[in-house]
């Protein structure tokens, strides 16, 4: 029962899409049967990825810079905010209406700081509609959620 890699690239085609317009991302590609969204002004290189992982589709924000998760979850600890409601509070400006999404945090195997979710999508039969509206969604909820925790925002803090 696992979708088959047409579903899943025309998903990933159609959040793409939403994704380039939304202007809120740097450049917006589909590599193999990922979607990487990178981080338009973060301190350090960062992606915001959509992809298939243990059956699940998940959305994700990676980096390699141990420097940079650290800014991220010093902010949080700072502020005393939950990750969690954080990323509630964005899905719901940006309309999701779907159950709340979990999250985990860890460095994968590839060495990447990793913050990722399940998203409430079948990826054995994939609804055109209600599944790209629901990734698109996810994803830019979890670029508004990120963007001003650390230093996600970098680009627009002046130099020096």
């Amino acid at each position: 029962m696992t979708t088959t890699i047409g579903q899943l690239a025309g998903l990933l085609e159609r959040v793409a899409e939403k994704a380039r317009a939304s202007g809120v991302f740097g450049s917006v590609e589909i590599k193999g049967q990922r979607l990487v969204c990178v981080a338009k002004a973060s301190a350090e290189p960062a992606a915001y990825r959509v992809e298939v992982d243990g059956g699940k589709l998940w959305v994700s924000l990676v980096m390699a810079d141990r420097w940079l998760s650290e800014s991220i979850e010093s902010d949080l600890m700072h502020t005393g905010d939950k990750l969690e409601e954080l990323l509630e509070e964005e899905l719901v400006d940006q309309g999701y209406t779907g159950a709340p999404l979990g999250f985990e945090h860890y460095r994968s195997d590839d060495k990447l700081f990793t913050f990722r979710s399940a998203l409430p999508v079948d990826v054995a039969r994939p609804d055109p509609a209600v599944d790209t509206d629901t990734v698109t969604r996810c994803l830019l909820g979890y670029e508004a959620c990120f963007r001003n925790l650390g230093d996600m925002n970098a680009g627009d803090k002046p130099e020096g």
